[in-house]
């Protein structure tokens, strides 16, 4: 018996694949997003909006912000006696 759900358990669970995570580069502040049938990608390699749109023409996509760039945190250095 244990054999059996030992077989059946291990049946059900290698033919799962791994899925894939969509990934967005931090250091890009722009993403491209394709459409296609049966899947697109997201592509976050673009400085500017311009540069994504360039690529993006003629095709099923669209530009949009990154919601994982990583701004520059620093604050500016500050000034004495400057009122």
């Amino acid at each position: 018996m244990r054999v059996l759900a030992c077989t059946i358990l291990m049946g059900t669970m290698l033919p799962a694949a791994p899925a894939r995570a969509q990934t967005y580069d931090p250091n890009y502040p722009v993403c491209l997003q394709t459409y296609a049938i049966g899947g697109g990608y997201i592509d976050c390699s673009f400085a500017s909006l311009g540069q994504c749109a360039a690529s993006a023409s003629g095709r099923a996509a669209q530009c949009l912000n990154n919601p994982y760039f990583a701004q520059d945190a620093r604050k500016p250095p500050r000034q004495r006696g400057v009122y």
